[in-house]
């Protein structure tokens, strides 16, 4: 079927940035940059602001106060994540709007956000994708997961891991997550493009109905695509991620092992002193 003015079917990853760079040149390949900036950091904030709510909430809840376990974590991480979808997936949905159009009719952002309310969505348009959203928090819990099992199997026992294995680590289980939940990044994606020309402005219900119509024009595999950026993307991400994790958390451990080597030296100290004067003191009180 011919493509319609303006649409372009990508044939990979290098044919989408060689058109785009053609077209737009290399600002192109930062469209949306600013509402990505914006989502990337309200997203952190939410979620470690929820993370500390949620995880203050269990610990008061407890009658025996004792570390929450790996499961438990995930979870509360998972709950944390999904309550930060809800209050930052309109600059996702913006940010995705700009991303996915042309270069002629891309606005700024709080035109694009106008646009968005002013569909036949109205407001809850700015919501779209969220049940998608939701599911993905797993992706963290996946990623975490996978992780801790490639470290037990890869490097049995052993505590401090080296920065390459744990960019290793980081990179494997990352990609392993990414796979996993790719068709619903796509289903996410599609529900907040606008609607492709086939369906005639018509916009999606649900990221079911979304992987349906991908499988029905481009099959299983449509449901993959962009799966190379998106785990190259992740990868490097995810690997400098842990492998700085495991430098600070060992930075932590050599830190409180210093603090705790000073209070014993000032204790040492200070009861050497009081010793001291206790036998000077002691002639005094003989005489």
């Amino acid at each position: 079927m011919a493509q319609p003015e303006g649409h372009v079917h990508y044939k990979g990853t290098l044919h989408a940035m060689q058109h785009i760079v053609s077209e737009e040149g290399i600002p192109g390949l930062y469209a949306g940059i600013h509402g990505a900036l914006i989502g990337v950091a309200s997203t952190n904030f939410a979620y470690f602001y929820w993370y500390s709510v949620v995880r203050t909430l269990y610990l008061s809840s407890q009658k025996l106060p004792k570390p929450p376990s790996t499961v438990v974590e995930l979870s509360l991480g998972a709950v944390a994540g999904a309550v930060a979808q809800i209050f930052t997936i309109p600059v996702a949905v913006i940010t995705t709007r700009q991303q996915t159009q042309r270069k002629i009719d891309r606005k700024g952002l709080f035109d694009t956000g106008r646009e968005v309310i002013e569909s036949d969505d109205g407001w809850t348009g700015l919501w779209r994708g969220l049940k998608a959203s939701l599911v993905l928090v797993v992706n963290p819990a996946i990623t975490y997961g996978a992780y801790q099992r490639l470290r037990e199997t890869l490097f049995p026992g052993k505590a401090n891991l080296r920065p390459w294995e744990a960019f290793l680590l980081g990179s494997m289980s990352k990609a392993l997550a990414t796979v996993a939940t790719q068709p619903l990044i796509v289903a996410k994606v599609g529900l907040q493009s606008k609607p492709p020309h086939h369906r005639n402005g018509v916009p999606f219900k649900s990221f079911v109905e979304v992987m349906k119509y991908i499988i029905e024009h481009e099959g299983p595999l449509g449901l993959f695509k962009g799966v190379g950026p998106q785990i190259l993307k992740g990868v490097l991400v995810q690997g400098f991620l842990m492998m700085a994790k495991e430098r600070i958390e060992l930075f932590f451990v050599l830190f409180f092992r210093y603090l705790r080597k000073l209070r014993s030296d000032h204790l040492k100290k200070a009861a050497a002193t009081a010793a001291m004067k206790a036998r000077v003191a002691l002639p005094v009180v003989a005489r």
